[in-house]
């Protein structure tokens, strides 16, 4: 019994530290925002209130779904999928994404999702498709069958910059809104979802992969 407890003693020291190592330099855990907002922005794929893990490791990569500072407002954040660098030319149509003159690959439907109208509180029916970037295969908001859609946008990133864009191309929250985000400040990527904003007893929330 002494050995016994002497091993889980030693056990829960280790995974401890080894746990305490991994907040110190790899990880961090983050409660997504519960703004009306941001959080129709990054819907279907996370939520307000949903807490996740930061990968900051290693930089974030082209298709990576990332939290950075919100420019020119401190200590407040913004989340969105990396799609274009220094040196791209992106553009965003409706639901589609083109950098340098390549468009964004759509692979599949996915299931409906619903979303709270940031600006009337209405609940909206949306539909949902797989889009493709780079070695990411992730959920989309479509813009099809609403009337309101956002303009058109064309940019050019300068060195140093990133462009984020929203998850929900129907209300998007990115950088078409706050402008492209500085590279070294944009240095945690969403790696995996702990709980959703209902909860542990929300099975379809909680303890899930983002890609």
């Amino acid at each position: 019994m002494r050995k016994f407890l002497r091993f889980l003693i030693w056990f829960v020291v280790i995974v401890g530290a080894l746990v305490g190592i991994s907040c110190a330099f790899a990880i961090r855990f983050f409660t997504i925002p519960d703004d009306a907002v941001l959080s129709a922005s990054v819907r279907p794929n996370l939520d307000g209130g949903d807490l996740v893990v930061l990968w900051r490791l290693t930089a974030p990569n082209f298709g990576d779904l990332v939290v950075c500072p919100e420019p020119d407002n401190p200590g407040e954040f913004v989340v969105g999928r990396l799609l274009a660098e220094a040196g791209d030319t992106i553009e965003v149509k409706g639901d589609q994404v083109w950098v340098n003159g390549a468009r964004s690959e759509t692979e599949m439907s996915c299931k409906e999702f619903e979303t709270v109208d940031p600006d009337t509180e209405a609940t909206v029916d949306q539909r949902c498709s797989v889009e493709v970037t780079g070695t990411h295969r992730h959920q989309v908001g479509d813009t099809g069958g609403h009337k309101r859609v956002p303009k058109p946008v064309r940019d050019e990133l300068q060195e140093g910059e990133v462009y984020l864009v929203s998850d929900n191309r129907l209300y998007p929250y990115d950088s078409r809104d706050y402008g492209a985000v500085q590279r070294d400040t944009c240095k945690e990527t969403v790696v995996f979802r702990l709980l959703g904003a209902k909860g542990w007893g929300d099975a379809e929330t909680r303890l899930t992969y983002i890609r």
